[in-house]
């Protein structure tokens, strides 16, 4: 698997020979490792279906996956989501890096094997890609006193 940013990874079609399928709409990250565990995946029927990402293939320009029956169902799709996050829930978090603020979380790289293996970072109008270790932290959400 080559090294793909989310935004690219979620704007592909999910294709079974050549025939849409549906498209992800979301990464599921596992949170104690920060990898991809697969996509929210928005289907023809409009259904949402879980997809492993280990079963796909990332071409230029579809996603690529070998059966249909690999697409979970809706239930598979909800235990998945109990037990992962949405990286869309860690987008606009604010970011440091080696102790010191970056800017807040614009998208991920995603590598081999699922890993993030870059944040992408938004301060002052500019990005930067920062390869994820030991020292990016995110930083805790803020909290209104409401």
């Amino acid at each position: 698997m080559r090294a793909i940013r989310a935004k690219q990874l979620l704007a592909l079609p999910i294709r079974f020979h050549g025939i849409q399928l549906g498209r992800a709409v979301e990464l599921l990250l596992d949170p104690e490792e920060l990898r991809v565990l697969g996509l929210d995946v928005l289907c023809g029927d409009d259904v949402h279906r879980f997809l492993p990402l280990p079963t796909v293939v990332i071409g230029d320009d579809e996603l690529t996956i070998s059966s249909p029956l690999l697409l979970l169902e809706a239930d598979e799709l909800a235990f998945y989501r109990s037990r992962a996050f949405a990286l869309e829930s860690l987008r606009g978090r604010l970011i440091d890096h080696d102790d010191r603020p970056a800017g807040t979380l614009k998208d991920v790289v995603v590598g081999p094997g699922g890993v993030v293996a870059e944040v992408i970072v938004e301060a002052n109008g500019e990005e930067q890609r920062l390869p994820f270790d030991e020292r990016v932290r995110f930083q805790p959400e803020s909290r209104s006193a409401a």
